[in-house]
């Protein structure tokens, strides 16, 4: 079995290092995590595999990219990229744009929102 190259886009830092731990953890998974969608950008000729992004977080400089920029700017980039979408506050009317965008997934960050992750990494994998 070859490992995914799974990169984790997010602000948090306490999110970046539960799903380092979470998904490294699994057998086959690399993880690289990213504060910032530009990392994420500039780092795509490795070919992740997966790229789990929040949706909702912001550039510490107002020029930076926010994760719904990043999510266009992967999608033009790449549109069979598998991007999981992460979000703390479920918006319908987002939600309905990333799936017309071709996101992977959405998945809401409630308390079981970890279960639900690693269930599509797998589903995702096994492709």
């Amino acid at each position: 079995m070859t490992e995914k190259l799974i990169f984790v886009v997010d602000s948090d830092k306490k999110i970046q290092n539960l799903l380092e731990y979470t998904i490294s953890g699994k057998e086959g998974f690399k993880v690289i995590v990213f504060p910032s969608g530009e990392e994420c950008l500039m780092n795509l000729d490795v070919n992740p595999d997966i790229i789990i992004l929040d949706h909702l977080f912001t550039g510490k400089a107002k020029k930076m990219l926010n994760g719904m920029q990043t999510f266009s700017e992967l999608r033009k980039i790449n549109k069979a990229l598998q991007i999981i979408i992460l979000s703390e506050k479920p918006n319908q009317k987002i939600i309905k744009e990333l799936y017309v965008n071709d996101a992977t997934n959405y998945i809401s960050k409630n308390n079981y929102f970890i279960d639900s992750l690693l269930e599509t990494i797998d589903r995702i994998s096994q492709n």
